[in-house]
């Protein structure tokens, strides 16, 4: 079993409000709806069990699920870090924050920062290969992320 590690780091300006944004951001459902790859988010609280469905890396079929302690400064920064339960090991986790800030034209600059944490059975030689997967599947989930949440505000990305 060896560590995998991904980051990523995006920045847009959105037609659409900070607050509309943000009532986005803390909903677990449209979260969970908005995400590909992910099941369901579960709310307890603070924390966040998020739950992915079956992701095929490099022949190893895997469905993490992980728990993310969840930071909400409104209106403007949420941070969230991996906090399973007591006693849990999990094999999956997120490290990042989204970052808020009104645009010049009434919209929003969001700015989006994470780093996905894996584990699976394969050998750390495999690791440019499976940063390479895990890319793909971030990049295929930012993407979607990114426009279900356009399309559900009705809003477009500034150029």
């Amino acid at each position: 079993m060896a560590s995998f590690s991904a980051k990523t780091h995006a920045e847009a300006v959105i037609t659409a409000s900070p607050e509309e944004v943000w009532a986005v951001l803390v909903d677990p459902d449209l979260m969970a709806r908005f995400t590909p790859f992910l099941k369901q988010i579960t709310a307890d609280g603070d924390h966040w069990r998020w739950e992915m469905a079956g992701i095929d890396v490099l022949g190893v079929k895997v469905a993490p699920a992980f728990t993310e302690k969840m930071v909400f400064d409104e209106p403007d920064r949420i941070d969230f870090h991996h906090d399973p339960p007591a006693g849990k090991q999990e094999k999956a986790g997120v490290e990042g924050w989204y970052s808020l800030a009104p645009a010049d034209d009434g919209g929003t600059t969001l700015v989006t920062d994470l780093e996905i944490t894996l584990d699976l059975p394969l050998p750390k030689a495999a690791g440019r290969a499976v940063k390479a997967t895990m890319r793909k599947v971030i990049d295929t989930m930012g993407d979607n992320f990114s426009q279900n949440l356009l399309d559900h505000l009705g809003a477009e990305e500034r150029a």
